[in-house]
């Protein structure tokens, strides 16, 4: 009896396929307050995800419209576990976002504001670079700016903040925390974080914007990575409190005009908090050089601050032009541009 050759299937024993990465819980912390007119949109735009979440964490601040009625009903229809929390007392933005942060029981947790429209394929795109990149804390994306009608505006959130190849070369490169001390970049309704850091980011402190804060931290502890991608509709409209419209010359020459010494009083107190916390966190950033420069990103806004106190226009392009010379707002300035508003404002 001639015994028979076995297969190559069974020399090489079973197929062994790539490893998945595991799927992560995702949370949604949405934050509400008299958003009746908008938030039903963006409540849909939650159930129309290709990758639903596991829990949407409802903290509202007290709204006095319909918003409490909406959040019911989607609640009894959404397919995934929704909790609402009420607050006793207003605790505003921030603190409502730090509330429903920590509530969260999601590996990933995606912060929402109320009036926007989110893509359909936003979790899942998102979720999909966390698992791939395990040591990746934030991933952000870009935003289609639309009006309250959800008419296009013609440019992006990325766009408008003037966010382009060269900045975000420099985040693909590692540079996220260097690129985030110089200028706000990452807006929250496009972001999604590890639950894990979610010590190093709470509290966040009250004169800080959540999403600004966030990013800011996490970039210090783990790699940031962006998706050019437009995964929300960005909704502009008169009761926001930050939008993404873009500026004409004329109009940001006029802002610029408006920038005395309690914005860069309140910009140096953001600094002096993200200086203490990372401070505390020494041990596990990412580079321990981040300490100087967090500590030279409080001197340049302290010195930015002194300029605008000065009343002397030869006293104000003396300090600036020293501070020029330093390096300051080539490496801690969204531009040499507040140079020459320090000097000539």
């Amino acid at each position: 009896m001639t015994e028979s050759c076995p297969t190559l299937a069974a020399e090489l024993g079973p197929k062994r396929l790539p490893a998945r990465p595991p799927a992560g819980r995702i949370s949604i912390a949405l934050c509400t307050y008299n958003g009746a007119h908008f938030l039903a949109e963006q409540l849909d735009s939650y159930l129309a995800q290709t990758r639903p979440p596991d829990e949407v964490v409802v903290c509202d601040d007290g709204s006095s419209d319909a918003t409490c009625a909406i959040l019911d009903d989607f609640a009894r229809r959404a397919p995934f576990n929704v909790q609402i929390v009420h607050n006793p007392t207003r605790l505003g933005s921030t603190k409502n976002f730090e509330k429903a942060i920590g509530i969260c029981a999601g590996d990933f947790i995606a912060t929402s504001d109320q009036d926007d429209v989110w893509m359909p394929a936003k979790l899942e795109a998102c979720a999909a670079i966390l698992e791939a990149n395990p040591t990746c804390g934030l991933v952000f994306t870009d935003a289609e700016v639309v009006d309250d009608g959800l008419r296009p505006r013609g440019h992006t959130v990325w766009q408008a903040i003037a966010f382009g190849r060269t900045r975000q070369e420099r985040m693909r490169r590692g540079q996220s925390f260097e690129t985030l001390l110089r200028t706000w970049i990452v807006s929250g309704t496009t972001m999604m974080f590890r639950a894990a850091y979610r010590t190093h980011i709470l509290p966040i402190p009250e004169y800080w914007v959540h999403d600004g804060w966030i990013a800011l931290m996490v970039s210090a502890v783990a790699p940031v990575e962006l998706l050019a991608e437009k995964t929300v509709r960005y909704r502009q409209h008169g009761a926001q409190q930050i939008g993404g419209r873009k500026l004409s010359l004329g109009e940001l020459y006029q802002k610029a005009r408006t920038l005395g010494p309690a914005y860069f009083s309140l910009a140096l107190r953001r600094f002096e908090a993200a200086q203490s916390r990372l401070h505390a966190l020494a041990g596990e950033l990412r580079s321990p050089s981040f300490l100087a420069m967090i500590d030279r990103k409080v001197e340049h806004q302290r010195r930015r601050l002194a300029i605008a106190e000065c009343r002397s226009r030869g006293k104000r392009a003396l300090w600036a032009m020293d501070e020029l010379l330093r390096g300051g707002y080539s490496r801690y300035s969204p531009g040499l541009t507040h140079f020459v508003k320090d000097v000539v404002l």
